[in-house]
Order: structure tokens, then C-alpha cells, then sequence
């Protein structure tokens, strides 16, 4: 599945609920809540290079290997060390409180974030 592209945040579904499980800072929670991020993906075989730009000018980027262990930042600004995986199509994830799953479909990216049951998806529309 090809990932390269720039996509705008269109939609998401129960991100209030996610961010209090996750523990988010309520600063952040505001700063998250339906703002137009800006997902950049830069795709290269198994190499990716996953860059979000928040309204403000606040960008967060993680590079990684399909297969690899490498550093990582979750939204929150939390450092930690993962495997991204690729399982049926989707890049696999996971964060040190929650799942996150990416995937490419209809031609927009869908990502899934799960923890202690609450579930978030976020769509963003191609842009570029």
C-alpha cells in the first residue's frame, strides 16, 4: 500500500473520550480538538518518514523501517522506542498507552488509535 502524500484532517469520531484515557493534557486536548493537522508521509519501500503539522506551527515527525525498532513521539510530546508493523495493508503501532493503526482507503488515510477501550479514528483527505 502506497502511503506518500499530504492529507488534511477531515473528520474523527470519539476524540474527546481517547485523549482523556491516554491522559492528554487538557492544554493539548484543545489544541487537538478539531484542528486542521496536516499529516505529511513520505514513503520510501519499508523507510517512512511521518510528519504532522499543527495549526501554530507545532510539528512532530517519526521516522521509521517497517520491521525496526526506532524513536518515536506521541502526540502528547512523549518520548519512547517502537516496531512499526505492517499487518494486512495497515501500519501497526504501539504507543505506550495505546494501538494506532494507518491505513490508505477510498484514497484518504484512516488511522485508528485504541485505548482501554476507547476507540478514535481521525480521517484526513489527500491533498498532495
Amino acid at each position: 500500500m502506497a502511503f506518500t502524500g499530504k492529507y488534511e484532517f477531515e473528520a474523527d469520531e470519539n476524540y474527546d473520550d481517547f485523549v482523556t484515557k491516554i491522559g492528554l493534557p487538557s492544554d493539548k486536548i484543545e489544541m487537538g480538538r478539531n484542528c486542521k493537522i496536516v499529516t505529511e508521509v513520505v514513503q520510501s519501500g519499508n523507510d517512512f518518514t511521518w510528519t504532522q503539522h499543527f495549526p501554530g506551527g507545532c510539528t512532530t515527525t517519526n521516522t521509521f523501517t517497517v520491521g525496526k525498532e526506532a524513536d518515536m513521539e506521541t502526540m502528547g510530546g512523549k518520548k519512547f522506542k517502537a516496531t512499526v508493523k505492517m499487518e494486512d495493508g495497515k501500519l501497526v503501532a504501539d504507543f505506550p498507552n495505546y494501538r494506532h493503526t494507518s491505513e490508505i482507503s477510498g484514497g484518504k488515510l484512516v488511522e485508528i488509535s485504541t485505548a482501554s477501550g476507547a476507540v478514535y479514528k481521525r480521517v484526513s483527505k489527500k491533498i498532495a
